[in-house]
């Protein structure tokens, strides 16, 4: 094996993401990212782990599980990644993995093949140099958290519960921030029935589901309170046939954004028990909360401190952030420490300038390795 005088080189790290990157995985595409586990299994054929595909379901693709020989028999640490992107195929053709200055772009490239490779590389380093860390480590690559987890949410949760630490490497926030806290989502549909008419002859025997949609997003409008961290937002809504006809149906999908686990419960049963305000007309609505609300709790305080001291041994600052988006950090971190946020640094997920910063790899891959190192 070529030695490398710097085992953290960006360049030689950002070899090995290229080589993720370039084979698409948008999270409906099941066979191109079971192809990329694949090549993530392979990685692991030398070192000292064994390596475990569990298979898609639903028109997803295979989770991998990589856990260190030693230290099975204890609580470890658990290292969430996911190989899923959002990008369709073909978007590489529009995003092709270069390199301009301090940024290398590529679809998924931030978020998060770039932190989930920085994970496996950290590892690598570790059993290269013949060392054992302290705790076992346990490495979870999951094929479906771009569309909320549904089939491995399970898994998350098991792997989650038997851990003692938990890192997840999905990109860094605002300049470097790691995160220490994100809200709960919650995912809606509402269908709304009314009664049709002729809407210029008889519009008087009509009940517009329109209209009562229209009140339904009042309602749930009335619902934000960006000083509290909420957010309701009607997304998507649909509804009637012809202009001259009164809608039968209509239809929305909302999205609900919430900081606290108590919040959650109160809004979630607020959108569930929505109501018609117009008679002939009825409303229903389906969904839950899809990840709980990832607060910030003594142990990941207790976590994201000792990250910051070896942040600073390796020479940068490391600050902690709070971030409206998900992740699978929020189903362990009501029970287990989580540290979020250890990916790499960069901007412009899920768009056409997704790129990460090359300067970012080797101190946040040694902040990786240190965190294996030094747990206890």
């Amino acid at each position: 094996m070529l030695e490398i005088s710097n085992p953290f080189d960006a360049l030689t790290i950002l070899d090995g993401i290229r080589r993720w990157v370039e084979i698409e995985t948008p999270t409906d595409a099941p066979a191109e990212v079971n192809r990329l586990a694949m090549l993530v299994a392979e990685g692991y054929r030398d070192l000292p782990a064994q390596v475990e595909r569990i298979p898609g379901q639903n028109g997803c693709g295979d989770h991998l599980v990589a856990r260190s020989s030693w230290g099975q028999d204890a609580p470890g640490i658990l290292v969430l990644s996911h190989l899923d992107t959002v990008h369709p195929i073909g978007f590489i053709k529009r995003l092709p993995f270069r390199i301009e200055g301090d940024s290398a772009f590529g679809p998924g490239i931030y978020d998060m093949k770039g932190g989930a490779y920085l994970a496996y590389h950290a590892f690598r380093q570790l059993c290269l140099s013949g060392e054992h860390s302290g705790l076992g480590i346990t490495q979870l690559f999951v094929s479906d958290e771009e569309i909320g987890s549904p089939t491995s949410r399970r898994l998350i949760e098991t792997e989650g519960e038997r851990a003692k630490y938990v890192l997840v490497t999905e990109p860094a926030r605002d300049g470097g921030k790691i995160v220490t806290a994100r809200k709960g989502v919650g995912r809606f549909e509402i269908f709304i029935k009314g009664v049709p008419a002729h809407a210029g002859a008889r519009p008087e025997d009509g009940r517009s589901a329109i209209r009562e949609l229209a009140n339904v997003i009042a309602m749930l409008e009335s619902m934000n309170d960006l000083q509290r961290g909420i957010t309701v937002n009607v997304g998507v809504v649909r509804g009637g046939t012809r202009p001259n006809v009164v809608a039968e149906d209509a239809y929305a999908e909302v999205d609900l954004r919430v900081p606290t686990m108590a919040g959650a419960d109160d809004l979630v049963a607020k959108i569930l028990n929505l109501k018609s305000r117009s008679e002939g007309v009825s409303v229903t609505v389906t969904g839950d909360l899809n990840r709980p609300p990832y607060e910030k709790s003594n142990a990941g305080a207790a976590l994201f401190e000792h990250a910051k001291q070896l942040a600073a041994e390796i020479g940068f600052e490391l600050v902690d952030t709070v971030t409206g988006g998900g992740s699978d950090g929020n189903f362990t971190a009501a029970h287990t420490a989580t540290l979020d946020g250890l990916g790499v640094d960069g901007k412009g997920a899920h768009t056409h300038y997704e790129q990460l910063y090359i300067s970012s790899i080797e101190p946040r891959a040694r902040l990786l390795h240190r965190l294996f190192q030094t747990l206890r």
